[in-house]
């Protein structure tokens, strides 16, 4: 059960890792702050689908590391059983 547990947890933090990794890619070419002539609203519009798409990944990362917290708990919690009982 404790390798189980393991080899999950170890998968979904891989995976949040890479998420938060992508994340950041995505977030390099966000502005904080855009001056824009008459001209350059398409520039907005690639700043809205940028926020859209980095929003979209934050409710992953969100959920994956609550999943990875709760599991490493899980972890732990199975490893301390198994170590009281032992003795």
């Amino acid at each position: 059960m404790f390798n189980v547990i393991s080899l999950s947890w170890a998968s979904v933090t891989v995976v949040l890792v890479a998420l938060l990794i992508y994340r950041a890619l995505i977030g390099m070419r966000e502005e904080d702050q855009l001056f824009l002539a008459s001209g350059e609203e398409h520039m907005a519009r690639e700043q809205q689908v940028l926020q859209a798409r980095i929003s979209h990944v934050n409710k992953f990362a969100v959920g994956l590391g609550v999943l990875s917290g709760l599991l490493l708990i899980a972890m732990a919690s199975l490893w301390v059983y198994a170590n009281l009982g032992a003795r």
